[in-house]
């Protein structure tokens, strides 16, 4: 049973979806009234966040063994001695699961309440902890040391500074204020630090601030699978075209044992330095990054020899993941979608573009991996189609580790290429609840089948660029 409203879309973006998730082949293959169900339970799942968190190991720095022990000892702190398992992945040897517990339906609402944006929100849902700059209101006589409900306004309507709100909010838990109304929103500028310590929220998820910080990655799961279906070498040349934060980059190069070079490209300057210091604090030196738009990354003159950064000769990687930017619609949790329809389709022109540049910049024989975190079929299983047309040099490639289901029919693909494809759905699984006494009747096996299939929505296509004859 949903404990959130399923997410809300415009409507003009509701209707677009709804045509996608009852597209022709869909309904010819499992029924108007399956394709439907499963749309529906597609739209309560992604106002939840998903049933486990996943945290990569930095193998760079540590073993899987021994990080495991210290966050297991980190967990068993924060919850108070409660005993929450950590688990190894059996496919991918360097994440560790733990089980989000809630959604916890018996706390107490407390009469002062904190209201933080949508996205502050859906940080404490996944375990963070409520900093000043996502706070909005408060009661108006919340003092330091306070008993507080947080709740999260999902449409984006109460304004800075009130005193009470009336609109749409959704609880997110109790926590203790770190500090009183008048210094949050002190007149002499924007505080920064913890601004509500959570101590009951609704889902119980470790927080991760300054937890073993160059040992860990937090990292959604499809996110992971990614970088090792590219499936990187020591000593090969790879380029991230869209690589900000850096979470796959420096999963690539750990996978590379920091040996090669990967190119990190991101056109944000300030997305390129959060790459810079995530490889620092990671240690890991082989990559480089470059603020660039990689839709400009294509050399058109010679090159000079000495020069590192983009653009880059024709054929000039081994191997290349474009994580396209995207609608981002398999976000979760997400209980309000803000974008328009002209918002959402713009992203397939600029996918082309990318991925037009990544095939020329290829090597033959070399692997190219395009991903995206969405569902819906104009950015995932359509672009597959779009690219094999386009580019007879491509072929479909098996994935490994496959772990997601197949792709989605209605982009004209036939089984056999939807049977290549990766997409996480989470709709694939049941909505269900974890309370501590229900984690205990679960085997090993069922929590990592359920790990599989309960994260983000998420698509993954491998190509291989055919040699020159």
């Amino acid at each position: 049973m949903s404990f959130f409203p399923k997410i809300s879309f415009q409507c003009e973006v509701e209707e677009y979806l709804t045509k996608v998730f009852r597209n022709n082949e869909l309904i010819t293959a499992l029924g108007t009234q399956e394709a439907e169900n499963k749309y529906q339970s597609l739209l309560s799942r992604l106002s939840h966040p998903p049933s486990f968190t996943t945290v990569r190991v930095n193998t760079h720095l540590a073993s899987v063994k021994h990080v495991k022990k210290l966050l297991f000892e980190e967990i068993q702190k924060q919850f108070k001695g409660l005993c929450v398992p950590v688990l190894e992945h059996p496919k991918l040897q360097d994440i560790l699961l733990i089980p989000v517990i809630g959604p916890r339906r018996d706390l107490k609402k407390h009469p002062s309440e904190v209201i933080v944006g949508a996205q502050c929100g859906y940080a404490v849902l996944r375990g963070a902890h409520v900093y000043v700059p996502g706070i909005i209101s408060t009661s108006r006589f919340v003092k330091a040391g306070d008993l507080v409900s947080v709740y999260s306004d999902i449409e984006g309507k109460c304004k800075r500074g009130a005193k009470e709100f009336e609109g749409v909010k959704v609880f997110l838990g109790n926590g203790i204020s770190e500090l009183s109304r008048s210094e949050i929103f002190s007149s002499s500028g924007p505080l920064k630090g913890l601004g509500v310590r959570m101590i009951e929220p609704v889902y119980l998820s470790p927080s991760f601030d300054d937890v073993l910080p160059s040992n860990l990655f937090l990292q959604n799961l499809p996110s992971v699978v990614v970088s090792h279906i590219l499936n990187p070498q020591p000593g090969e040349k790879i380029l991230d075209m869209c690589a900000a934060p850096g979470g796959k980059a420096t999963h690539l190069a750990t996978l590379m044992h920091d040996q090669g070079e990967v190119i990190a490209m991101d056109r944000i300057a300030n997305k390129v330095k959060k790459i810079k210091l995530n490889a620092e604090l990671l240690q890991l030196n082989c990559i480089k990054a470059f603020c660039y738009d990689g839709t400009k990354a294509l050399s058109v003159e010679k090159r000079e020899d000495e020069q590192e950064g983009p653009p880059f000769l024709p054929e000039s990687f081994d191997r290349i993941l474009l994580d396209a930017p995207c609608s981002g619609m398999g976000q979760r949790p997400n209980m309000a979608y803000s974008s328009t329809l002209k918002e959402v389709t713009s992203y397939q022109p600029l996918q082309r573009k990318l991925f037009t540049v990544a095939v020329k910049l290829l090597k033959p024989g070399g692997v190219l991996v395009y991903s995206t975190c969405t569902i819906t079929l104009s950015e995932n299983e359509e672009q597959v189609a779009w690219a094999l047309k386009r580019f007879p040099c491509l072929q479909l490639h098996p994935q490994e580790p496959h772990i997601g289901g197949e792709g989605m029919k209605g982009a004209g693909l036939s089984l056999d290429q939807l049977k290549l494809l990766q997409r996480f759905d989470p709709a694939a699984v049941t909505l269900q609840g974890m309370d501590i006494n229900s984690l205990q009747d679960f085997r090993e096996d069922d929590l990592i089948s359920l790990a599989n299939k309960d994260c983000i929505g998420f698509f993954i296509a491998k190509f291989i660029k055919s040699k020159s004859k």
